[in-house]
């Protein structure tokens, strides 16, 4: 079997490049074991600006105009909705707040997602003695239903093997890279926090973040909008919301733990004052790097070896907008953004 790409992994990263390929008509194949899970039990959200210093993400505009695209168009290839674009509301929880978001949104950067103006949230549940502020162009992606359909997808056009990659059986040639009956042009490894098992490019700074969401049962909170506090809640419909998140850098497992609901729990009673009941408790590694910024490019000695990954909490607007960068730079030679490449982790590994 030849094919252009071989992709190792199906999380945002390994579908939005995969979807990329195959835009471009390219070959492809991905491999997954679902080791992985961070974004089957991703929040999903996305919004342009960081909310604790009310300061914008790098290449926010950049990302929106891709990736919003980009997730509507393969919701009319796959058949399914799984984007929803609704409103966030930041909660202000003092004077000193209220007064950094008007700072803020009067800078003419931020017009376009901060509202200048503070809202009351007609909603009884939802405790609160000041204001709010608005943010626009967010809302949330489906991740787990994304990931779901399409791999049924992959599967039905004999572009996805459940296996565990195994990284001995690579052969690298001058032209090609033989794995098992499969010949690539490239490989691109795209495995979130599994890339500590890769001998290629465990070498780079992957951190890994982990973070636990509830799934909680309320019907009288009766939210139609993202609340942004010291937590986030989130509405699913039929009454559910999840919850979230935690952010451990020392353990590095799935498991769920009480202490982090406990904490979860503890800020969702200062946000809302209905009663409610814990449906579901998740936990995953998010593949996060230490100076925030994502990691694409090339091997340092093999030409045909590439990354993408690193995407940490951004992961919704940075996969289809990184997925782009990757593709561009194999294919056309478009250089990455310093910002980006693994150039800058290779300078202090090989100086």
């Amino acid at each position: 079997m030849e094919v252009d790409y071989l992709i190792i992994g199906s999380g945002l990263a390994g579908i939005s490049f995969a979807e990329t390929c195959l835009l471009h008509h390219k070959k492809i194949m991905v491999l997954n074991d679902n080791s992985q899970n961070s974004t089957t039990i991703a929040g999903g959200l996305y919004n342009p600006i960081v909310l604790k210093r009310f300061t914008k993400i790098w290449e926010a505009e950049a990302q929106l105009a891709i990736s919003i695209p980009f997730y509507k168009n393969l919701e009319t290839k796959l058949g399914t909705t799984f984007l929803y674009e609704i409103p966030l509301f930041r909660k202000l929880n003092n004077i000193e707040e209220q007064n950094n978001w008007f700072t803020a949104s009067d800078k003419p950067t931020f017009s376009n997602y901060l509202s200048s103006e503070l809202e009351i949230l007609n909603n009884q549940a939802v405790s609160s003695n000041f204001k709010f502020g608005k943010v626009h162009h967010t809302g949330f992606l489906d991740t787990k239903k994304l990931k779901e359909t399409y791999t049924q997808y992959l599967l039905s056009n004999s572009m996805y093997i459940e296996e565990t990659f195994d990284y001995s059986k690579i052969h690298i040639e001058n032209n090609y890279i033989q794995y098992n009956n499969i010949r690539a042009k490239q490989i691109v490894f795209a495995e979130g926090f599994g890339l500590h098992n890769n001998p290629y490019f465990n070498n780079l700074p992957l951190d890994g973040t982990k973070g636990e969401l509830l799934i909680i049962k309320s019907e009288n909170l009766k939210l139609k909008e993202i609340i942004n506090s010291s937590i986030w809640i989130l509405p699913l419909g039929n009454h559910l919301y999840k919850v979230g998140a935690t952010y451990d850098w020392e353990d590095k497992t799935n498991q769920k733990t009480e202490k982090a609901k406990t904490e979860l729990l503890t800020h969702l009673k200062d946000v809302i004052t209905c009663d409610f009941e814990v449906i579901d408790h998740l936990a995953g590694v998010r593949p996060t790097v230490k100076d925030r910024r994502p990691l694409l490019g090339k091997h340092h000695f093999h030409n045909q070896l590439y990354i993408l990954n690193g995407m940490g909490t951004r992961g919704v607007l940075f996969a289809p907008y990184l997925s782009d960068k990757l593709y561009q730079y194999i294919e056309n030679g478009i250089p990455l953004d310093n910002e980006i490449s693994i150039e800058r982790c290779y300078k202090k590994l090989f100086r």
